[in-house]
């Protein structure tokens, strides 16, 4: 049993192909950056930030969203070498099945499964609440929740979902059509909430730029659970602020920057791969920085840490209702309706395509990666993980894995920075259209950085990964091991080396000269 088979570039192209398995090339540069930023510029620029100032890093926030764009671009120009040399669907997955072999790619796409469906449940139960918010300003009373059967569900969250699992099931261009006019919205609701923002700002409020490191409140062991994994590992007592304060920080708002690995998912339905992603990608990219950085500061010099750190959960509408512009915070409350919309479709396309990638290897069903044969769609399979994820949101407490996006995207980063050196030392035949500069440094910096902010974790949120994580292997060993196309073409050689017979028991199988080992 070789569980660390790989699967060759070549095949993993040509797989794409498949009839009846593949995906239209539709999207462009504009259609990717405008992905990018439609999946970033939402949860994170208008909660998250408010979260991390309150609770980790005061001013220094600004910081923490440096870091966390440095480490993200980082390891997005890994995923841009590896995807303009290996342009399909399944991203981080599929880069992994390359270099490392089948059970690291396995884990990787169990975990950006796990990324993937998570978010995709939270923001959509986040979008319902925003959306009885809009209602309560405008007077009208409209819970996010209603109780049937003694079961609190959140309509808003089924309503969301079936509507972009419509759009997908329609069409990747289509859904990424209405996607850009909602991004186009978000991002002037931002502007408005940065030159807004400045207007009140008061330079005392940036002092102390960096809060001295003080212990939490609690002693008990729920207050070691939500301590960073890091903090544990080295016996520091539960504390917030100071140095450790902007790395924990800067692992809380990495959320914000999860939508660019997502659109690395979509390789497969780019027009011109080699060109489009990197350019999309990067574009993508140094615009949310640069809008996060922009919020950061207007936050933080609107009003002190210690007034966002009085709230439960602070947000912008916090930092607004302190200073007493109530119709700014209704701007807000539009805009994050607005943002979490696009956020959810995005995240949606992604669960679907790394599942797809990962079925149409065997490692899951391979019926789940059969694709429309009118619009090229997975249709049955966006369809399935629409209903998951209504399900989940609808009816469980799904923010308590909030942090499990973030260690499911580092994770896979992690991965990826260090895929792209064995990729170079197994095929240095191949010349991706773009490569990570300053040979070998840079993809380590990337997963070391990537790992350390894994570290500054909650502890609980490590145990609910490791748990995950076994979950994970009790499936590959019982199912995706055996099932695997892999598996089954060195079986097919195999009886075909031990008799006639044998092999005649296996011919006919459409995929027996599918892969090759490398």
């Amino acid at each position: 049993m070789n569980i660390f088979r790989t699967k060759s570039i070549e095949q993993s192209i040509a797989d794409a192909d498949e009839p009846g398995r593949k995906l239209k090339r539709s999207l462009s540069t504009w259609d990717l950056m405008i992905m990018g930023v439609a999946v970033a510029v939402g949860a994170g620029i208008f909660s998250v930030g408010a979260k991390a100032a309150a609770n980790f890093a005061g001013p220094a926030v600004t910081i923490s969203f440096a870091i966390a764009a440095v480490t993200c671009a980082l390891a997005i120009m890994c995923y841009a070498e590896f995807a303009t040399a290996i342009p399909v669907a399944g991203s981080a997955y599929v880069f992994t099945y390359a270099t490392m072999g089948e059970v690291l790619a396995w884990i990787i796409g169990w975990n950006l499964i796990l990324e993937l469906f998570t978010a995709a449940a939270v923001i959509a139960k986040y979008w319902g609440i925003y959306l009885s918010k809009v209602f309560g300003l405008m007077g009208v009373d409209m819970p996010p929740a209603v109780n049937v059967g003694g079961v609190d569900l959140y309509w808003g969250a089924f309503l969301i979902v079936a509507i972009f699992t419509v759009l997908l099931v329609l069409g990747t261009k289509l859904s990424a059509r209405v996607g850009n006019i909602f991004t186009l919205i978000k991002i002037g609701v931002v502007l408005f909430v940065i030159v807004v923002g400045f207007s009140y700002v008061k330079f005392s409020n940036y002092t102390p730029f960096v809060p001295a490191s003080e212990p939490t409140a609690g002693t008990g062991a729920a207050d070691v659970m939500k301590q960073s994994f890091f903090g544990f590992l080295t016996g520091s007592a539960p504390a917030q602020y100071g140095t450790l304060g902007i790395f924990a920080g800067a692992a809380l708002v990495f959320f914000a920057f999860i939508g660019f690995d997502v659109v690395a998912t979509s390789a497969e339905e780019v027009k011109n791969p080699q060109k489009t992603l990197p350019r999309g990608i990067f574009g993508g990219l140094a615009l949310v920085t640069l809008l996060y950085i922009l919020v950061s500061l207007a936050l933080t010099g609107m009003v002190s840490y210690t007034t966002l750190a009085e709230e439960k959960n602070p947000t912008l509408t916090t930092a607004f209702e302190a200073v007493g512009n109530t119709d700014a915070a209704k701007v807000i409350a539009f805009g994050s309706l607005v943002g979490l919309t696009t956020v959810i479709m995005v995240l949606l396309m992604g669960l679907s395509r790394v599942v797809l990638a990962m079925s149409r290897d065997g490692l899951l069903p391979r019926s789940l990666s059969k694709t429309s044969e009118k619009r090229s769609t997975p249709a049955r399979l966006q369809i399935i993980c629409g209903a998951a994820v209504a399900l989940v949101a609808g009816l469980t407490n799904v923010d308590l894995l909030e942090e499990m996006i973030n260690i499911g995207t580092l994770s896979a980063f992690v991965m990826v920075s260090l895929g792209i050196l064995v990729l170079r030392k197994k095929r240095p035949d191949l010349k991706p259209a773009f490569r990570v500069p300053f040979g070998k440094v840079l993809p380590w910096v990337s997963a070391v950085l990537c790992f350390y902010l894994m570290t500054n974790l909650a502890v609980e949120t490590w145990i609910f990964f490791a748990i995950w994580l076994v979950i994970g292997m009790v499936i590959y060993f019982s199912y995706g091991q055996r099932h695997s196309r892999l598996n089954e073409k060195f079986a097919s050689a195999k009886a075909a080396v031990n008799g006639p017979a044998a092999s005649e028991a296996r011919k006919g199988d459409e995929d027996e000269d599918s892969f090759t080992k490398v």
